[in-house]
């Protein structure tokens, strides 16, 4: 199913499968030409998990640039007094961010940063992007951002798809992801409480710039990534 949208006015929304998700991203690299896909969503969205779907179908033709590999670095953080809110807009180099997409549209090879979740920093230079494959999926809450440099995000992405999921089953994903880093379950839940949530509502605010709101019907359980970032 390819469900019509329209971007000038709401964005179309559309409960689909992944199946349904793979359609149109091969229908985005038809031509063969570059494009970029940008997946968004609240934390806990899945995003990652929507990315990890869309990479093992399509293989060769598509690669992934997380938007959280630019996180500002745990020191630079602390140094600005934002280390306690990491994943909040204005804790990113956004401007790199823009400037690496900047690269990835004109068709060069590039090298892009990743978010390791294990040290809860960023690597560069860590994701090769060929020049020759057609589709760069970049996946991340603020892509339809408007404040702190995010709102010149969306011009450089051919579509962006912003995913819907409930509250309570959002929270819960979170909390797991937490614990499954081994967080004790107190500061788990402090941090979805506290600093999640507040990013979820930021991320709410953008969703009407989406080319496409979608429900995932077919969403593995648990409805996490293996390389979801401290923001994702």
């Amino acid at each position: 199913m390819t469900p019509t949208f329209d971007h000038a006015g709401a964005p179309a929304a559309a409960t689909l499968s992944i199946d349904d998700l793979v359609d149109r991203a091969r229908a985005l690299v038809a031509t063969g030409e570059r494009r970029l896909l940008g997946i968004a969503g609240t934390p806990g969205a899945g995003k990652s998990t929507v990315s990890d779907a869309l990479l093992a179908a399509l293989g060769d033709e598509a690669i992934l640039v997380g938007m959280d590999g630019f996180h500002l670095a745990n020191e630079e953080l602390e140094r600005l007094g934002r280390r306690g809110r990491k994943g909040a807009p204005d804790t990113f180099d956004v401007e790199g961010y823009i400037a690496l997409l900047d690269r990835i549209r004109a068709g060069r090879t590039v090298y892009a940063p990743r978010f390791d979740r294990s040290l809860e920093e960023s690597i560069g230079s860590a994701v090769l992007v060929p020049a020759e494959v057609p589709l760069v999926i970049t996946e991340g809450n603020y892509l339809l951002h408007d404040a702190f440099g995010w709102d010149a995000v969306a011009s450089r992405l051919d579509e962006i798809w912003f995913l819907d999921v409930e509250a309570a089953e959002r929270r819960e994903r979170l909390v797991a992801r937490r614990l499954s880093h081994d967080h004790p379950h107190d500061e788990a839940v402090a941090w979805v409480r506290d600093v999640d949530e507040a990013n979820a509502a930021v991320v709410e605010r953008g969703r009407h710039r989406a080319h496409l709101v979608i429900t995932v019907s077919d969403a593995p359980a648990g409805g996490l990534g293996h390389h979801e970032g401290a923001s994702s």
